[in-house]
């Protein structure tokens, strides 16, 4: 019995290891700097902490960072999620997660739910796609438009 039990477990460990080298297709990590900000002063009032750029996500995604009280409008700001030919696939907002009628950086919280594109293994770009984080604009006025985009994967990208 004890060796049926360790030629078992010997089985389950090479398993696992072969598994590992097969299924373990890391896509290549997108620095931090291809996030994307439009408007004047952008970069400075918004901080992303997950996902983080090129991140393979899932649904619901959760999405956490801080935002100046200046990108909230009435403790809350859109957020849009697109596929790899810039279509909207799901769409929401923040949510302040403290006093944000401040100058400085108040914690958000946003959960999208969404369908995966299609997998598709010829090595097209349908494995992409871009969270976006607008600022809450509600003057409507172009100039003070705000945005900053950051690239998502939905699945491995395979070589």
């Amino acid at each position: 019995m004890i060796k049926f039990l360790i030629k078992v477990i010997i089985i389950i460990v090479l398993l696992a290891i072969v598994s590992f080298f097969i299924f373990d297709k890391k896509a290549p990590q997108i620095p931090a700097s291809e996030i994307s900000y439009s408007g004047e002063n952008a970069v400075q009032m918004i901080r992303i902490d997950a996902p983080k750029p090129g991140e393979i996500i899932n649904s619901p995604l959760m999405i956490t960072g801080q935002a100046r009280g200046g990108w909230y409008f009435e403790a809350s700001f859109p957020i849009f999620l697109t596929n790899w030919d810039g279509l909207i696939i799901a769409q929401g907002h923040a949510e302040a997660r403290g006093e944000w009628m401040t100058e400085g950086f108040v914690p958000f919280v946003a959960t999208l739910e969404f369908i995966k594109p299609p997998f598709v293994r010829n090595g097209s770009n349908m494995h992409r796609g871009s969270l976006i984080l607008k600022n809450d604009n509600p003057s409507g006025e172009p100039l003070r438009d705000k945005a900053a985009e950051m690239p998502v994967l939905f699945y491995p990208i395979s070589k």
